[in-house]
């Protein structure tokens, strides 16, 4: 038998399906339409307009080299990435301690309990930012649920300054990205054939050592595309740190919300916009570099 034959192809009665086939990838398409322009409308056009105006109408090309080359050496801009990207690696690595043993449970337990499990992490999930962390406030304050239970119990004679640090931040941004970490690592963790541990189990392996040389390296391209995606979502935030931060945890977006409505200073906006800007597209190619998109979306 040809080749073309062996495809199906040199049969004239394949060549209707073939088309077919072509037909309900290309009707297929269509259907991206709808979500492609409004995301054209809603997202690229005011960018675009807004980076246009600032950058090339109401200043010169020389004049914004000058200018992005004094916002990125300033101490100021300097010290709000130090912030930023620390922040974001810390409520990372915070989401993926608490997050994998969630996932892991979720993906080898199908009682009662996950239901209640799934339950506890997509509820907060649909919950406002802002309620969240107007919550995290209440227990956290001067005045707060802790302070006031600590100080009635007698364990502290002061309250205790949990609020304003680095530590409240990291807390409340961990517990409202903590449900990105863990539906991403369950999606990943469900891909994972069950039999390889039985097959492990078998052979004489324990169920640690089978946990940490089979199903721990088969579940790492989870844990890269979970940690990028908590790591890119915490480089914007805007309102915890705002709320719970001090005044030496100043993070970018910080920074633009100020340049754009107290300073009126839009030209700082843009280029601390188009910095946040680049360095979330660079961290996103990353995640479709080394992230199994299609092996992620299999497990849910």
């Amino acid at each position: 038998m040809s080749p073309v034959n062996a495809a199906g192809l040199g049969d004239p009665a394949a060549v209707p399906l073939a088309r077919a086939g072509l037909g309900a990838r290309l009707d297929a398409r269509w259907l991206l339409l709808p979500a492609a322009a409004m995301l054209l409308l809603g997202f690229g056009l005011p960018l675009a307009s807004f980076f246009v105006r600032v950058f090339l109408i109401d200043n010169p090309a020389g004049e914004m080299l000058g200018a992005f080359a004094e916002v990125l050496g300033s101490p100021v801009m300097r010290s709000a990435m130090l912030v930023t990207n620390g922040i974001a690696l810390v409520v990372t690595l915070a989401t993926l301690l608490v997050g994998y043993p969630v996932a892991y449970f979720l993906s080898v337990d199908r009682s009662w309990r996950f239901s209640l499990v799934i339950f506890c992490i997509v509820v907060p999930y649909f919950t406002s930012v802002i309620v969240r962390t107007y919550s995290w406030m209440v227990l956290l304050g001067r005045n707060g649920v802790i302070n006031r239970a600590l100080l009635e119990t007698g364990l502290v004679e002061k309250p205790l300054p949990l609020m304003y640090n680095k530590p409240a931040i990291v807390l409340a941004m961990a517990y409202v990205l903590l449900p990105y970490m863990v539906l991403t690592l369950f999606a990943a963790m469900r891909a994972i054939d069950p039999s390889l541990m039985r097959a492990a189990a078998s052979l004489g392996a324990s169920g640690r050592y089978a946990f940490r040389h089979v199903f721990l390296p088969l579940s790492m391209h989870g844990v890269l595309a979970a940690c990028l995606i908590v790591y890119i979502l915490a480089l914007g935030f805007f309102i915890t740190p705002a709320l719970m931060g001090g005044p030496s945890d100043v993070m970018i977006a910080m920074l633009i919300e100020r340049a754009a409505e107290v300073t009126l200073d839009w030209r700082l906006a843009a280029i601390l916009s188009l910095v946040l800007l680049a360095a979330t597209l660079l961290l996103y190619a990353l995640y479709f570099r080394f992230a199994d998109a299609k092996r992620l979306l299999q497990g849910i």
